[in-house]
């Protein structure tokens, strides 16, 4: 099982998208700066926002490149409070 995981941080307001097998590390290892070439060692405060679980890598790494193609806010937000769009997605990249 894989996943796509948004990431959100209140001290910098911005949000961060990513893949992952291991969902319940990669916050600790994104709060603690163990990925040091990372966008997310510009904060410590990083939160769960979304998490998506998918049927394998590929469509994990599908969904992942489209949410982040969007480069939108409103977006991101919106696959939160509107889990139809999330559903019809993972069925566009089974």
């Amino acid at each position: 099982m894989h996943y796509v995981y948004i990431l959100y941080s209140p001290s910098t307001d911005r949000y961060y998208i990513g893949e992952t097998a291991f969902v319940s590390g990669r916050l600790e290892q994104h709060n603690s700066g163990f990925y040091k070439n990372s966008v997310t060692k510009i904060a410590s405060d990083w939160e769960m926002f979304l998490e998506i679980e998918c049927i394998d890598r590929t469509q994990a790494l599908r969904l992942e490149r489209f949410i982040k193609q969007q480069k939108s806010r409103k977006f991101i937000e919106r696959l939160k409070s509107e889990p139809k769009i999330v559903d019809d997605l993972l069925l566009r990249f089974k």
